[in-house]
């Protein structure tokens, strides 16, 4: 098996390159700018020349940002280039060659007022631009490529994907225990774990497993944000005095999930498990090596400076 991995360098790119080392998977990572949307041709050409026997593309518009749907707010022009335009364009590619494609998409596509996790056939319904632009980018998929898995996650946390939990913590402590969080429920997915169910999902490909459609994946054990702000500030505690001192009088402002944001990104995962047998996993033990790796980096630059 040889796969050929779009927006690589992202953090769940990052993730999924390492198991494919570990495995000695054959794969190629094409550079940021040689999958350019804006010339079809060239796209064909990469993957003609190196003939891979799957496509996954993990390109997103500001890939490894917890804030990029807001980012896209004020760029519309560009997340529509990436979100909607790149996988149209290796939708096509892949059309004429061949080629089956993976392709990573997002819970934003859905309007976040479903109480309960959604599942593959409920109503689409974004709320923001990139949501929108998503869900492009999936259609056009569907409509240009029969061999395709598409893949939504919810709120993806891991290294280099971690300014929500940094300004958490950073907010508690110049607030001295004062923290803005929304009113919102998500299931917590490490980019590890991503990465993992990826993998599962392109070995099953490769076996010619009739399994093409959409699915759903989040980590195990649903979360208010609220209750996930004091889990991080818990962990951080063990690690900073100063995160320890505030921990007895925690003040959370509690503010409503205006758009782009959406009150709920929870997702149900029968789907993936009965086809896949893709089983979710805890996201406990990769948030507290997390947040023991920012306090480690964090304590070496401090003595640097």
């Amino acid at each position: 098996m040889k796969l050929l991995i779009a927006g690589a360098e992202s953090p769940i790119g990052v993730e999924l390159c390492k198991l494919l080392e570990q495995r000695g998977i054959d794969y190629v990572a094409p550079e940021p700018g040689k999958l350019d949307p804006r010339d079809s041709l060239q796209v064909a050409r990469v993957l003609t020349k190196c003939s891979p026997d799957q496509v996954i593309n993990l390109a997103s518009f500001h890939a490894g940002s917890q804030f990029a749907i807001h980012a896209a707010e004020d760029d519309p022009e560009g997340c529509e280039l990436i979100n909607h335009a790149q996988p149209s364009v290796l939708a096509q590619a892949c059309d004429h060659l061949n080629i089956p494609l993976v392709h990573l998409s997002t819970a934003y596509v859905f309007s976040g007022d479903k109480k309960l996790g959604y599942n593959e056939l409920d109503v689409v319904k974004p709320a923001g631009v990139y949501g929108a632009s998503s869900l492009r980018g999936e259609e056009a998929i569907i409509a240009g490529l029969e061999k395709y898995v598409i893949l939504r996650t919810g709120w993806v946390f891991g290294a280099g994907q971690d300014e929500m939990i940094r300004r958490w913590v950073q907010e508690a402590r110049e607030g001295e225990g004062a923290v803005t969080v929304l009113r919102r429920k998500f299931s917590p997915t490490p980019t590890e774990d991503v990465a993992r169910v990826l993998l599962a999902i392109a070995l099953q490909v490769d076996c010619h497993a009739n399994v093409w459609g959409t699915y759903h994946y989040c980590g195990l054990e649903t979360k208010r944000e609220s209750e996930f702000v004091q889990h991080v500030l818990k962990l951080a505690a063990q690690h900073d005095e100063s995160v320890y001192k505030l921990l007895d009088h925690l003040s959370l402002n509690l503010l409503r999930a205006d758009p782009p944001e959406i009150a709920n990104t929870t997702l149900a995962t029968k789907k993936i498990f009965d086809t896949f047998g893709i089983k979710q996993r805890s996201w406990h033990g990769s948030l507290q090596a997390l947040i023991k790796s920012l306090h480690k980096s964090s304590a070496q630059e401090s003595a640097r400076a």
